[in-house]
């Protein structure tokens, strides 16, 4: 599967967490500890927000420890809020376009996970897009299919309620084309001012997904530099560190809503779109 990271706080260098800490994104890229695959080396991505609404994006195919260009970019960018993704792909290829984060607009998009027979149900999940939306798809993965079909179902107007939908959609397609596993998925999503992430599963085995308790989890990825806000957060697919304390791992069917001065948990139940 792959990995990602999302922060929300003061402005860092994105070297920060991609490249500096003991377990970094770029070391998971090459040997994650809790992934169905240890390499995560088909592609990777970066999306940050800065001056302006729309966030910015670098996505390549290359194995993100061999990108030098990844590495001056993230020792130059400070930015609040960002996510990150190495890739491992599934079913569909190896393409700039497939590489994650997906953006549209002011929404930034990464996933880990899989829809189960994706190749059997993708057009009838592609055919409930809206209309306006199904032009600005360019790759041929499950996950920017997800992010779609969200936008579709009201992602700008109540993120969480949007996502439910999404999911219960999907696995209603899969019921009916006679599946009986169909997502499994943790998700990290942005309009540039909220974090939002989830961990779920139609079987109740996800993925993993880390959370830190507070800005305390960020210092000790860096135990020498006092550089993260009070109020910074981040979500892992694994820690990058030693787990300590002020990590917790984020429960099954839960999402988790990050804002500047509070968090809210919440449960994460798929429901029917009418």
């Amino acid at each position: 599967m792959c990995r990602w990271l999302a922060y929300l706080g003061n402005p860092i260098y994105l070297e920060e967490l991609i490249y500096k800490p003991k377990h970094s994104l770029i070391d998971q890229s090459l040997a994650a500890r809790t992934s169905e695959t240890t390499t995560n080396g088909d592609g990777f991505g970066v999306g940050w927000y800065g001056n302006r609404v729309t966030p910015g994006v670098y996505r390549n195919i290359q194995p993100a420890w061999n990108d030098n260009n990844l590495k001056d970019l993230a020792a130059q960018i400070a930015s609040p809020l960002f996510l990150a993704h190495v890739r491992a792909a599934t079913s569909t290829a190896v393409q700039q376009t497939n590489c994650h984060p997906f953006r549209y607009d002011k929404w930034l998009f990464v996933h880990n996970g899989v829809i189960d027979n994706f190749k059997h149900i993708k057009r009838d999940l592609a055919l409930a897009i809206a209309p306006d939306l199904y032009p600005f798809i360019e790759g041929s993965t499950d996950s920017e299919i997800m992010f779609y079909l969200a936008l579709t179902f009201g992602l700008a107007d109540d993120p969480v309620n949007a996502l439910e939908m999404m999911v219960g959609f999907i696995e209603q397609v899969s019921q009916d084309n006679g599946g009986t596993t169909s997502i499994q998925m943790t998700l990290g999503i942005s309009e540039g001012k909220r974090l939002i992430a989830v961990r779920y599963s139609t079987i109740g085995q996800s993925r993993t997904l880390y959370c830190s308790k507070n800005w305390r989890a960020c210092q000790e990825l860096n135990p020498e530099c006092d550089i993260f806000s009070e109020n910074a957060r981040l979500v892992v697919s694994e820690p990058l560190t030693d787990l300590t304390d002020d990590w917790e791992e984020v429960p099954e069917s839960t999402a988790i809503i990050i804002q500047s001065d509070h968090t809210v948990t919440q449960s994460f139940q798929p429901r029917s779109f009418q």
